[in-house]
């Protein structure tokens, strides 16, 4: 793969937002261990025309451009806060617009956050769903991280941290299968 990118996006539309920052970090991870290169958007990042677009010819330069990176990433890592039950609104809107082919076969990992622990199905009832339909490559380990598991906005939590290193290592064993490389057993 010549250059290889990860690519993060987070449904939130505040700042400093938990959300962001966790989809960031497992961005990173996963760059730092698989010598990818990094970016990280949300849905603040898309500025205005997101709420007016019905296509994606709508957007304006900056959101197309963000879109064209989510699109053509390597491996993608998706994140939304928790609102009633699921990802938000605007999250959802942005990947109505991506033409449902797109992100076939793509690397996908799941994460979300929420005030507590009763939202912790979202990404088995509303974000692997949604990525399913778009036949994306939802790796098997989704991570949920509620207020309690951040401290300063970070994540600090043991047991959650030990999850993101297990979907950052699923990430490496999918790209060391398209490459053709072998993989030890661990």
């Amino acid at each position: 793969m010549p250059n290889p990118t990860v690519v993060g996006f987070s449904g939130n539309f505040t700042r400093p937002s938990k959300t962001r920052g966790f989809v960031e970090q497992v961005v990173k991870d996963i760059a730092r261990q698989h010598g990818l290169s990094a970016s990280t958007y949300d849905v603040e990042d898309l500025g205005p025309s997101l709420g007016h677009a019905k296509w994606a010819r709508d957007l304006d330069e900056q959101a197309r451009a963000i879109l064209d990176k989510v699109i053509n990433a390597d491996v993608l890592v998706v994140g939304s806060p928790t609102y009633k039950g699921s990802y938000t609104g605007l999250f959802k809107h942005f990947f109505d617009l991506i033409d449902p082919a797109a992100l076939r076969g793509k690397p996908v990992v799941l994460l979300a956050t929420g005030g507590g622990e009763r939202h912790a199905l979202i990404v088995e009832h509303q974000l692997r769903p949604l990525f399913g339909f778009f036949e994306a490559l939802a790796l098997s380990t989704a991570v949920y991280a509620t207020d309690k598991d951040f401290a300063d906005g970070v994540l600090r939590s043991e047991p959650i941290l030990k999850r993101v290193a297990q979907a950052v290592g699923e990430v490496g064993l999918v790209l060391a299968n398209r490459s053709g490389a072998s993989v030890a057993a661990e």
